[in-house]
């Protein structure tokens, strides 16, 4: 049996929605203006794209920590 930690886990945009709570294109455009986690691109020349699941867990934590130093 394959075990992957948290760090190397790789997870789907479907996963990516459910954690953040975000939708598909918004998570796309902060990608885009540099906000969210980069994703991966599976396969070279392929359109098959996923997330580093600890990226998106330190992205969530960092939401957590602003809203924090802000009240």
């Amino acid at each position: 049996m394959i075990h992957q930690s948290t760090q190397t886990r790789l997870i789907r945009i479907r996963e990516v929605v459910s954690l953040t709570g975000l939708s598909r294109s918004y998570i796309y455009k902060l990608t885009k203006q540099g906000k969210f986690p980069e994703r991966v691109t599976l396969v070279e020349g392929g359109t098959a794209v996923a997330w580093l699941e600890s990226e998106i867990q330190d992205w969530i934590k960092s939401r957590v920590s602003e809203r924090n130093v802000n009240h």
